[in-house]
């Protein structure tokens, strides 16, 4: 089981990226996908959680109306469209997974994840 995650780069604040997480060795049915990030006082937050099966999703509320998460099913990708990004969105953005997830608000703060990618790093400055 491998995430690749793609698509972080240099953006000036006001921008936008976005990032995909593609799966190896098995499919995204039945999983929630999440996207991760590292916080001050904190090992990592939740940026935001969709579900494969029935594209329900719940977001940070620091992201929401800004971020978007996305899942194509026939690329088995699961997408984060980050709008008007901050320089307090800077960060390596890490894909993860979970089968067993009770609820999305859950996996957000990372209950059920079960196997996490390496990142993409997004940079975000003048």
């Amino acid at each position: 089981v491998q995430l690749f995650e793609s698509g972080g780069g240099l953006q000036q604040p006001g921008g936008s990226l976005r990032l995909s997480c593609a799966a190896a060795g098995f499919t995204f049915d039945d999983y929630a996908i999440c996207w991760f990030r590292p916080a001050p006082g904190k090992k990592r937050e939740g940026v935001s959680c969709i579900r494969f099966d029935d594209h329900s999703t719940v977001y940070l509320d620091s992201v929401k109306d800004r971020f978007t998460i996305s899942s194509d099913n026939a690329k088995n990708t699961v997408y984060l469209q980050m709008n008007s990004l901050k320089p307090a969105d800077a960060a390596n953005y890490s894909c993860a997974v979970g089968k067993g997830v009770a609820t999305l608000s859950g996996a957000l703060a990372g209950y059920g994840i079960d196997y996490w990618g390496k990142g993409t790093l997004v940079t975000v400055s003048a």
